[in-house]
């Protein structure tokens, strides 16, 4: 009796472990349960959106959705998701892409046409295994004629185009603009007139770059306003040069300058003429005529390189007054060291509008020296609230 009494708790004990873990385990696979275990049926992906890219022009839509339920990182099969395509609900629907998983963007600008109507389909994939999503759309691409990730750039443009245009106004209506002096650019006067009292010839170098320098520009730009005082004093102008386009464009400005002051027949093409091209060619003919002729004053007006201190030294040499400019940082230091004077970086570029006084380059000039000094505030303001942490002044200048 005893034994029998045994064996029936040993088998009541089985049965209710087995019991147990049967519960266990229909417990795991409940559909409302967190995990989904490997084995487990291919989901879709949910809530698929599909709409025009914004800020864009035009020929794309981005897709959103959920992830689907079996896109875990435990599931080493999940292939990641198909993206289908069609201008109709009904299909034919063709692939235009493909994401890895745990992806839940894509943007489609594969051969769309603005104004067109696209239905999309999401399709997990496991294996040879497909789960597609509903289907989302329509979705129809088209152009934006504002971009509203740059409205900083916007404002920016604004202010500093409102402040020129207010400076050139002002200019013209003959109110005064004050500019600091530039020595180098009051002392134009005292060199031409240095060389018309010594009754030598005046010299002036453009550089040895084409008219495609911006520097070149600006140095043709400080010879109109030399050739129209030398015009005035009567004094000799010479101009070789070692570009062609650039000895048509010095022609024309020292013309259009004696014209100016009166005195056309002053003029002769023979004043500015062509060396030539080679570098250290056109430097050694400046060279030589600098030893032979002497001249007064030497301008170094425009785009240097290695030819600079042998210029600016030769000149130096002579006892001639020179004055330099360029906007060529290697160079800059044999010019301040050999030259009377030196126009550096934007002194130089400004010359132009500093000489002629001529309003709409002076309130132009006036109007971006405002705008970087609002820059500079900005700058200084944001160091100070970022380094605080109060706010991400960063944000505010980031341009998508």
């Amino acid at each position: 009796m005893g034994i029998e009494l045994r064996r029936a708790i040993l088998l009541a004990l089985v049965l209710l472990a087995g019991t147990l873990l049967s519960h266990a385990r229909v417990g795991a696979q409940t559909p409302g349960s967190a995990a989904e275990p490997i084995g487990a049926p291919l989901l879709p992906p949910a809530s698929v959106v599909a709409d025009d890219t914004p800020n864009d022009s035009g020929r794309s839509l981005t897709l959103r959705w959920a992830l689907s339920p079996s896109d875990r990182e435990e599931d080493g099969a999940f292939a990641g998701y198909q993206i289908l395509r069609a201008q109709s609900p009904e299909g034919p629907f063709v692939a235009v892409g493909d994401t890895p998983a745990r992806t839940a963007e894509f943007v489609d600008n594969r051969e769309l046409r603005d104004g067109t109507r696209y239905y999309y389909q999401i399709v997990a994939r496991r294996g040879d295994a497909l789960a597609p999503s509903v289907i989302a759309g329509p979705a129809i691409p088209a152009a934006q004629w504002f971009h509203t990730g740059r409205v900083n750039t916007l404002i920016a443009v604004l202010v500093l185009s409102g402040l020129i245009i207010y400076f050139i106004e002002h200019a013209r209506r003959g109110r005064p603009i004050f500019l600091r002096k530039i020595a180098g650019l009051d002392a134009v006067d005292e060199a031409v007139g240095r060389a018309t009292e010594m009754g030598k010839k005046i010299l002036f170098i453009p550089g040895t770059q084409d008219m495609d320098s911006v520097q070149t520009l600006a140095g043709i730009a400080i010879l109109g306003r030399v050739a129209r005082t030398t015009a005035t004093y009567g004094s000799a102008l010479e101009v070789p040069v070692s570009r062609s386009l650039v000895m048509v464009a010095a022609r024309e400005t020292v013309k259009e300058s004696y014209l100016a002051t009166g005195h056309p027949d002053s003029y002769n093409d023979d004043m500015v003429y062509y060396l030539t091209d080679d570098q250290f060619g056109y430097a050694a003919a400046l060279e030589g005529i600098m030893v032979r002729e002497k001249p007064a004053a030497i301008f170094l007006q425009g785009h240097f390189y290695a030819e600079a201190l042998i210029l600016a030294e030769n000149g130096n040499s002579i006892g001639a007054i020179q004055i330099a400019g360029t906007a060529e940082p290697s160079q800059l230091p044999f010019f301040v060291a050999t030259c009377d004077y030196t126009l550096i970086g934007e002194e130089f570029f400004v010359a132009g509008a500093y000489l002629s006084r001529e309003p709409r380059q002076l309130g132009s000039l006036k109007g971006q020296d405002l705008g970087k000094a609002i820059i500079l505030a900005l700058l200084l303001v944001g160091i100070v609230v970022q380094t605080a942490g109060i706010f991400d002044f960063a944000s505010l200048f980031v341009v998508q």
